[in-house]
């Protein structure tokens, strides 16, 4: 019973030496992929940005639109009344 829980220490220790001697050998590749990641931009990324960048422009053009008639509406109506201020 004793070689048997031996033997089976034995291989579990083997194999989280051989996982930590992997993890240990892998860790420079991980770490200059995930710094190239950081600073390459996709082109999907790309898209997505610029996506936003026109959405948003959009979304300022429909607010002064918005603003603009409003005025002219104030305007009509203030002519409409008989103030020639504006």
């Amino acid at each position: 019973m004793r070689i048997l829980f031996l033997l089976v220490m034995a291989l579990s220790l083997s194999a989280c030496i051989a996982k930590t001697a992997v993890d240990i050998v892998t860790l420079p590749v991980r770490a200059v992929g995930a710094g190239v990641d950081a600073v390459t931009t996709s082109q999907s990324e790309a898209d997505e940005k610029r996506g936003r960048e026109m959405r948003k422009q959009e979304q300022r053009d429909a607010k002064e639109a918005r603003k603009r008639e409003k005025e002219e509406r104030k305007r009509a109506r203030d002519r409409d009344n008989g103030d020639w201020e504006a």
